[in-house]
C-alpha cells in the first residue's frame, strides 16, 4: 500500500513538474513574440518615415539622386525581408537600410537650408528616435530568444520541451560586416 502512494506522489509530483514547465515555456515563448512584434512595429514606423523624408530632401538634393534611389531600393528590400519573416534575411536588409540613412545624415549635413528646413528636421528627429527605439526593441527580443532557448535547452527541459514541439527562436543579428566598423568622421 505504501508503494502506491509513493507512486501517486511521484506521478503527481512530476504532473506538477510538466505543467509547471509547460507554462513557463508558453510564457517566454509568447514573450518572445512580444519582442518580435516591437521590432516588426518600429521597422514598419521607419519604412512609413523614409518615403516622407526623401520627398523633403529630393528638391533640394538634385546631386544625391543616386543615394536616394539607393534608399528607395533598400527600403523595398527591407519590406520584402519582414514580409518574408526570415530574421536573417531581415537583419541583412535592415543593415543595407540602415547604412544608406546614415548616408542620408551626412549628406543632409553639406546642405545649410536643407538642414535648417523644419519638415526635414523633424523627419530626421523621428528617424533617429525610431532608430532608438529598433535598438531597444532588437535587446528585448534577444533577451527573450536568449531566455527562451536556454529554457528548452537545458536538462530535462529539452528532453520535454520537444516532444511539447517548442523550437528555438534565432537571434537578430547584424550580419553586414560594414555595420560593425566604425563611422569615420572627418571635421
Amino acid at each position: 500500500m505504501e508503494i502506491l502512494y509513493i507512486l501517486i506522489a511521484l506521478i503527481v509530483v512530476v504532473g506538477v513538474w510538466l505543467i509547471a514547465l509547460y507554462n513557463g515555456l508558453v510564457k517566454l515563448n509568447n514573450r518572445t513574440k512580444e519582442g518580435w512584434s516591437d521590432i516588426d512595429v518600429q521597422l514598419k514606423r521607419r519604412h512609413d518615415l523614409i518615403p516622407n523624408l526623401v520627398a523633403s530632401v529630393k528638391g533640394y538634393m538634385k546631386h544625391e539622386k543616386e543615394l536616394l534611389e539607393n534608399i528607395t531600393k533598400a527600403r523595398s528590400n527591407a519590406m520584402s525581408a519582414q514580409d518574408a519573416g526570415n530574421t536573417g534575411e531581415l537583419a541583412t536588409a535592415e543593415a543595407a537600410l540602415g547604412g544608406m540613412l546614415s548616408k542620408l545624415q551626412i549628406a543632409v549635413e553639406a546642405y545649410p537650408d536643407l538642414k535648417a528646413n523644419n519638415n526635414v528636421a523633424q523627419l530626421m528627429d523621428e528617424l533617429s528616435d525610431t532608430e532608438n527605439k529598433i535598438q531597444a526593441s532588437r535587446r528585448f527580443y534577444n533577451g527573450m530568444v536568449r531566455d527562451f532557448n536556454t529554457k528548452i535547452e537545458t536538462f530535462p527541459n529539452n528532453v520535454f520541451a520537444g516532444m511539447l514541439n517548442f523550437k528555438k527562436y534565432d537571434f537578430f543579428e547584424v550580419e553586414d560586416a560594414a555595420e560593425r566598423k566604425n563611422v569615420k568622421v572627418e571635421l
